[in-house]
């Protein structure tokens, strides 16, 4: 592949990426900082916060005792990472947060409706 094809397909996908809301100013500000004595630094500084991720995602899967989907949800994102698959950890990534924003939602109305019952006096069913 030619490079003027290579560097529109990066282009469009870069449109892309901004366009679907995985990327923000900070990448470009990283990339500005990117030269020629350094020409990995974009994708150092992005290993380093996938690293980060992963650790923290397991912490918060851990964390989520009983939240099953979003623990599934963060080893499929740590599977893509150890792959180095960049489009699968940005899917995944998303496919996490939305995870996290269900059982965040079912959970808290859950609690209120613990609250509820305990202010009108009654007790909390047993879970069968």
């Amino acid at each position: 592949m030619e490079v003027a094809q290579l560097q529109k397909r990066f282009l469009e996908l870069i449109s892309t990426v901004y366009q679907e809301g995985f990327l923000d100013d900070q990448f470009v500000q990283l990339q500005k900082l990117q030269d020629e004595s350094n020409p990995d630094f974009v994708v150092e500084v992005v290993s380093l916060f996938f690293e980060d991720s992963e650790k923290l995602l397991n912490n918060v899967a851990t964390a989520l005792i009983g939240a099953q989907r979003v623990k599934n949800a963060c080893g499929a994102f740590r599977n893509f990472c150890e792959e180095k698959n960049l489009d699968g950890c940005l899917k995944c990534l998303q496919h996490v947060k939305n995870e996290y924003a269900l059982v965040k939602r079912k959970l808290e109305y859950l609690f209120m409706l613990e609250q509820q019952i305990v202010a009108a006096g009654g007790m909390i069913p047993v879970i069968p």
